[in-house]
Parts: structure tokens; C-alpha cells; sequence
């Protein structure tokens, strides 16, 4: 019986790893109530940003937040807030690793903060168009930029279809869709 075990424990990290060792790329699934969303992640790129996005996939954060900034022609952002526009708590920020190796194109997914570049947590949005004002310029507080750290590699109507909804104001909150679209589950998915 114990080799059993520690055969199932051994296999299940085997099966954890196989990803990392096969060199691929890590991927997320969002499922929400606009259809599946799946991300690839760029940890050569960015790895602090990506291991800070997989950490609140890993603790099951993202389940039942809600994309709550829809700007047409511009993104759609979640990650952080409840229905009701209630805010999550997040980890600590991290540091924007904004450079010109990735761009605010139409599809990839970036973080979003606040106007201290290094205020990132959990919330991110995706481009639903080329945002060059959104890219890295310098390290000064008004050219770091947002940093990209994958692009969507399915779902990208489901980007549309949330892009398109009627959106209000709630409680000092703009671009608000009307109609909560909830991200019921984030999950890592083997590429």
C-alpha cells in the first residue's frame, strides 16, 4: 500500500512538471459566461509577471471575479473585483517588467495599475486593439508602460462578444458592463 502511494505522488509531480519539461509555454483557460478565453503565457519575457498571474490561477482567485472595465475598441480588464463591484485583496504589487520585446497589440493580455508603473496585482486586461500608448517608452514614471505577458491563442470572439456589451457607471465605477460577465474559473492547462 505505501508503494502505491509513493508511486501516485511521484507520478502526479511527474505530471505537474511535464509542461515545464516538454519547454512549453504555460497556458490558462478562463471560462466565463461569454465562453472560454485560453492565454499563452511568455515567461521568457516577463517571468516575474507570469509566475504572479499563474500564483492567483493556482489559489483559485480569479474564480468569480468579473470583467469589470469594458472599453470599446480598447480592452476589456478583470481580475480584481467581485459582482457588486466589490474589490478583492490582492498579494503585494510587483514590478513592471514593460519592455519593447512585447507590445500592447489587439490580443495579448497585460497588467493593469495604477499610475505607479510597479502597482500591478492581480488585475489584468486584454487588448481588443493596437495600443501603442499603452507600450514601454522608458523607465520613468510616465513611459514604463503595461506589461504584456501573453496573448490570447483561442477565444478571441469571446474577447469580442465582452468588447461589444452595454456598460454603466456603478458607484464612481465607469465602463461597467450592465450585465456581470463572470469568469467562473481560471485554470493552468497543459499546452
Amino acid at each position: 500500500m505505501k508503494i502505491n502511494r509513493l508511486f501516485l505522488v511521484a507520478l502526479a509531480l511527474v505530471c505537474m512538471t511535464a509542461p515545464a519539461l516538454a519547454g512549453g509555454k504555460p497556458q490558462v483557460r478562463l471560462e466565463t459566461t461569454k465562453g472560454l478565453i485560453v492565454v499563452e503565457l511568455e515567461p521568457a519575457v516577463a517571468p516575474m509577471t507570469v509566475e504572479n498571474f499563474l500564483r492567483y490561477v493556482r489559489e483559485g482567485f480569479y474564480n468569480g471575479t468579473i470583467f469589470h472595465r469594458v472599453i470599446k475598441d480598447f480592452m476589456i480588464q478583470g481580475g480584481g473585483m467581485m459582482p457588486g463591484m466589490i474589490q478583492k485583496s490582492g498579494h503585494e504589487p510587483i514590478r513592471n517588467e514593460a519592455s519593447q520585446k512585447m507590445l500592447n497589440t489587439k490580443g495579448t493580455i497585460a497588467m493593469a495599475r495604477t499610475n505607479d508603473p510597479h502597482s500591478a496585482t492581480s488585475q489584468f486586461f486584454i487588448n481588443t486593439k493596437d495600443n501603442p500608448s499603452l507600450d514601454f517608452q522608458s523607465r520613468s514614471r510616465r513611459g514604463y508602460g503595461y506589461c504584456v505577458f501573453g496573448r490570447v491563442i483561442k477565444g478571441m470572439e469571446v474577447v469580442e462578444r465582452i468588447e461589444a456589451v452595454a456598460t454603466t457607471a456603478v458607484g464612481g465605477h465607469r465602463d461597467v458592463p450592465r450585465r456581470a460577465i463572470v469568469i467562473e474559473r481560471a485554470v493552468e492547462v497543459a499546452p
